[in-house]
């Protein structure tokens, strides 16, 4: 049976049997022996995308991935969260990890720095603006208008209800964890209540040309 591992655009956990191109994680958040979520969805504001293969690390989701100090166990180390693609994690909320990701994750930050005018821009100052926006830890979705989503950058993430489409190229591509449906004229979604899904800091970091990695199916 699936684990409760697989993160949707809202920020939502679900145990279904695809796993994606992404790895990820908001601390320690589920319950070691059981191998289940804790009530709580996150452990601290930093919630980051990491790759699934790195130095050849194995690791057991939800396992013990972290050697306790007598070396007769082990305990959990963090909660590994899987994503369609870096778009999906995007609309979550998350950013590109510092410790697997360096170079994505210094381009990341480097570009919310030219976003909002920092000079120095710090990994910390993004989770922070990140935390208050994304649904997952209470943030409230803006309304966007048909007439508008020309104006949003590729690998923005918007919603009918619960439906979420990633927009590419002026065409919006339904999502679901399997994959990207065929792309859609935008006009297909006239009359319907649309949101916005990906937090308005990385909207803005997508603005300044950061270039998040899709999954296959949105190219086929």
């Amino acid at each position: 049976m699936p684990l409760q591992n697989r993160v949707d655009p809202f920020g939502a956990i679900h145990a279904v049997p695809e796993r994606g191109l992404f790895m990820g994680n908001r601390g320690i958040i589920h319950d070691l022996e059981t191998k289940t979520l804790l009530k709580k969805r996150w452990a601290l504001p930093a919630w980051i995308i990491c790759v699934c293969e790195f130095r050849n690390v194995r690791r057991e989701p939800m396992g013990r991935n972290r050697q306790s100090d007598d070396q007769l166990g082990g305990k959990a180390g963090w909660t590994e969260l899987f994503f369609l693609d870096e778009v999906t994690a995007l609309a979550a909320g998350h950013r590109p990890c510092f410790f697997c990701r360096r170079e994505r994750a210094t381009d990341f930050v480097r570009r919310f720095g030219e976003a909002f005018g920092i000079a120095e821009p710090r990994a910390p100052m993004v989770d922070k603006r990140l935390h208050k926006e994304r649904l997952a830890s209470g943030g409230r979705p803006p309304a966007v208008s048909v007439e508008e989503l020309d104006a949003l950058p590729n690998g923005t993430t918007v919603a009918d209800g619960g439906t979420a489409y990633a927009l590419r190229d002026g065409t919006a591509l339904r999502w679901s964890f399997a994959g990207y449906d065929d792309p859609i004229a935008f006009d297909r979604l006239a009359g319907r209540s649309m949101r916005l899904v990906t937090p308005a800091t990385s909207i803005s970091v997508l603005r300044q040309g950061y270039a998040p990695v899709w999954h296959p199916s949105a190219d086929t």
